[in-house]
């Protein structure tokens, strides 16, 4: 077996292979763009791969090369949904106090887009069901929530800014808890619940001194 400083290096593609590679992500992102429309307007069972196809100015079988299933397509939608969330608040570099603020400005962005929100919450619910395709997703996506929200109480404890009564691990679990209720209440009732401002007030009573307000 060959060791790694003698392991033959990848070729590097060439420019015309490269550029393939260009354009097939650039289509595969056209494609979940387009679904995500579609999920958003008229929901996630209401939503036909032939739909999508046409939204992206694809034929199906054109679709079908990126995306063979829905289940497929609905998981590329949602893990770009989370890739874009934590490229626009910056939540692998956020710690602390910090990191519990920008969960209050993703609440607050939620807000803009109830499509999604409504989309994340009917899915979440239905992969309970361990044969469901996202099931894996969901279940590694809430194991890894309550973990990073967790460590952001254990930071504030470390830097002298958590209640003393506070126990880290049962604020992560709870946070993460009502950010889901809150959806929930949201969707029923968009005139009345405001969910960042729900989270804020929720996090600022785990605090000794509130959260930080533009």
């Amino acid at each position: 077996m060959p060791t790694p400083t003698t392991t033959p290096a990848t070729p590097r593609p060439t420019r015309s292979r490269a550029g393939g590679y260009a354009k097939g992500r650039a289509r595969r992102l056209q494609i979940i763009d387009a679904a995500t429309e579609l999920y958003a307007e008229q929901g996630y069972r209401g939503t036909s791969l032939r739909d999508v196809a046409a939204r992206a100015g694809l034929s199906h079988p054109g679709l079908l090369h990126h995306f063979p299933t829905m289940e497929a397509l609905l998981l590329a939608v949602l893990e770009h949904r989370d890739a874009e969330d934590v490229e626009r608040f910056a939540l692998a570099e956020a710690h602390g106090v910090e990191a519990l603020q920008r969960l209050v400005e993703l609440a607050e962005w939620n807000q803009a887009r109830p499509g999604i929100v409504e989309l994340f919450v009917v899915l979440s619910a239905e992969a309970t069901a361990p044969d469901h395709p996202a099931h894996p997703y969901f279940t590694h996506r809430y194991e890894l929530a309550v973990a990073t929200t967790t460590q952001a109480f254990v930071a504030a404890r470390g830097a002298g800014r958590l209640r003393d009564d506070v126990d880290p691990d049962v604020a992560g679990h709870r946070v993460v808890a009502l950010m889901d209720g809150l959806q929930v209440q949201w969707l029923y009732r968009r005139d009345a619940v405001d969910m960042a401002a729900e989270l804020r007030d929720a996090i600022d009573g785990l605090l000794l001194e509130p959260l930080p307000r533009a």
